[in-house]
């Protein structure tokens, strides 16, 4: 079902009053979010909780973008939820099949009856008095509401859904013909038989050129610096091998941890060996494009393979693309727009019709959501972060942030499991706040993200730290995660946990 059509579908949404309170508020109906209230329900049946999304559909970041050939990064082994299979053929599955298994998550589990389209959370206040949340809410009609919680769980994603980066280069007014951002894709850009110029190199840039290059008359990829790509098959061998053999769930469950596994070795292995590593990603091009292209120019980063995420490619259709004269490479810098096209350092002239500047995202932690404890403003980039999800003398407070190295969803599965492990510890003792508390001078600051990409680098004043110590320090593995997540004890030392009374409160 369309996302039109499924939001049209949602139960009416009455107003809500400012005494109507919930156990867990959710803030971001994506993935991450879906799976966060399937634990909820799960784990701690007897929490109410409410979803809060500030668009009119379900989906988060597949509702989002809507550029030629959107897809996933990660295999949807791992990408998908642990507890529902992926039944698909495609392992790279594509933005709308993404956004249908969200869709059919949260209906299977009764997850979208509990979804508030077009509420965006501005602004959240502690009160350690009251050991509750009261979040201010803008309503899409422009009302305002104030809802109150227990608990506040993140899940709106790390980058800003308003606007893109956008590096912003001389003579853009100058260019005739059209400029556009993956995020703010048009819906009507026609672009067949003419001439395109993808200016980026990430995952985006290596997704849209093969995919415009099968209408458009030529696509250019316009790279300041080369990434690492890995031509990946989209369909999985072994899973298609099991089908039949196994029951779906246990194949699901087996592929998943060769995936896992495999990951885990492919980081590893990078960071120990990068010259080796280097050298047999650059040789798989070489062969891919032949003896004659010029893989070192092209294909050989300034930095060490893993420094910045690798570039996935499905059944190598970038490297078709080249190869088949739809599409090319070009390694320079630009000295400015000229009314047709771009003008190169190097000299060279690119004539275009259609620019697209697939140049990243702007990060942006809570959603741009307004964060207080006791009225003082936070700024989480002067905070620690907590095993990756909550943050020093924040209370009461988690986030979903996925692995850098590896599928969003592995580390978003862990977190909720772990939030509801938390939840369920507090009420067994008696406890209504937790507060990560920051760790003694012996542990370090050190940066949240241990990547060179720009989008990390850009937001090194907007990022939390991490310490250079469990359970300070970010593992990026899911092994050692999901031991510390699921089994070690919730109450390390680290957590401070209190009783306030509360005041009496309606049930949401």
């Amino acid at each position: 079902m369309g996302e039109a059509a499924y939001a049209a579908n949602s139960p009416e949404i009455p107003a809500l009053p400012h005494s109507e309170h919930f156990d867990v508020l959710i803030i971001g109906a994506g993935l991450s979010g879906i799976g966060a209230a399937y634990h909820l329900q799960k784990e701690c049946p007897h929490k109410t909780y409410l979803i809060l999304e500030a668009r009119e559909a379900i989906g988060g970041t597949w509702d989002l973008f809507r550029y030629p050939g959107v897809r996933s990064d990660s295999d949807m082994y791992t990408l998908g939820y642990r507890f529902r299979p992926w039944r698909e053929a495609k392992v790279m599955a594509d933005g709308p099949s993404i956004l249908q298994y969200i869709q059919e998550t949260a209906r299977e589990y009764g997850i979208d009856r509990k979804i508030r389209y077009g509420h965006r959370a501005n602004r959240a206040s502690w009160s350690s008095a009251d050991a509750r949340w009261t979040v201010e809410v803008t309503w899409s009609e422009g009302k305002s509401v104030s809802l109150t919680c227990s608990f506040l769980y993140m899940c709106s994603g790390y980058y800003d859904y308003a606007e893109g980066y956008m590096p912003g280069w001389p003579g853009m007014g100058r260019f005739h013909g059209q400029i556009v951002h993956p995020q703010k894709w048009p819906q009507d850009l026609d672009y067949k038989d003419k001439r395109v110029v993808v200016i980026g190199s990430g995952a985006t840039a290596v997704t849209l050129v093969p995919a415009m290059a099968q209408t458009a008359r030529h696509v250019v990829m316009l790279q300041r610096s080369p990434s690492y790509v890995l031509q990946l098959p989209s369909r999985d061998r072994i899973a298609e091998w099991l089908r039949g053999k196994v029951s779906p769930r246990l194949a699901y469950f087996l592929v998943r941890w060769k995936n896992v596994f495999m990951s885990m070795w492919l980081f590893v292995t990078a960071r120990r060996n990068p010259e080796k590593t280097r050298q047999w990603l650059q040789g798989l091009a070489q062969k891919a494009l032949g003896p004659d292209y010029d893989v070192h120019k092209h294909f050989s980063p300034r930095y060490n393979p893993w420094d910045q995420r690798l570039c996935f490619i499905p059944d190598g259709d970038l490297f078709h693309a080249i190869r088949d004269g739809h599409a090319s490479l070009v390694t320079d810098e630009i000295d400015t727009f000229t009314e047709t096209g771009l003008l190169l350092r190097s000299g060279q002239q690119l004539e275009a019709d259609v620019i697209v500047t697939a140049t990243g995202l702007k990060l942006q932690l809570l959603g741009g959501m307004q964060l207080l404890v006791d009225c003082q403003p936070v700024q989480l980039s002067r905070s620690m972060a907590y095993k990756g999800m909550m943050y020093s003398d924040v209370p009461n407070l988690a986030s979903s942030f996925g692995y850098t190295n590896a599928s969003w969803t592995l580390k978003a599965d862990l977190t909720a499991e772990y939030v509801c492990r938390l939840l369920n510890y507090m009420d067994a003792h008696g406890h209504n706040a937790c507060t990560p508390r920051r760790p003694d001078p012996s542990i370090t600051e050190q940066p949240a993200v241990d990547l060179t990409s720009g989008y990390i680098q850009r937001a090194q004043d907007v990022l939390p730290k991490q310490g250079s110590k469990r359970p300070w320090r970010l593992h990026q593995n899911y092994f050692f995660d999901m031991l510390e997540f699921r089994f070690a004890s919730v109450n390390d030392g680290t957590i401070e946990f209190s009783r306030t009374p509360k005041q009496s409160r309606s049930s949401g």
